[in-house]
């Protein structure tokens, strides 16, 4: 009988569709327009049309709504590195998990 897996994530996940604007470097600068799959506190998954490799580091600009910040929309620049890589979903795109390691909070413009 198959051994059920254990649950590794420390902080509550939050399944958002929210748009995000990624940017990577793999030699060259890239930026992309996406969409979250989920969030929380210490990582995000989200899809791209392009693979990333394991260990890039990344930037992404998303903003929270009052739902997950209980006052306003709150726009949030963040900085980390991709983990984990997910063969194509629907729509052909593939899975991106990132682990964040920083983040700010911008001011709305």
């Amino acid at each position: 009988m198959a051994e059920a897996q254990r649950e590794k994530r420390a902080t509550r996940r939050f399944s958002l569709r929210l748009p995000v604007a990624v940017t990577y470097t793999d030699g060259a600068v890239h930026s992309e327009n996406s969409q979250t799959r989920d969030v929380s506190a210490r990582g995000i998954c989200f899809y791209l049309d392009s693979a990333i490799q394991p260990g890039s580091e990344i930037e992404f600009t998303l903003t929270l709504p009052p739902e997950i910040t209980l006052t306003e929309s709150i726009r949030v620049r963040c900085k980390g590195k991709v983990v984990r890589i997910e063969p194509p979903a629907d729509g052909g795109k593939l899975g991106i998990a990132a682990v964040i390691d920083e983040y700010e909070f911008l001011a709305e413009t």
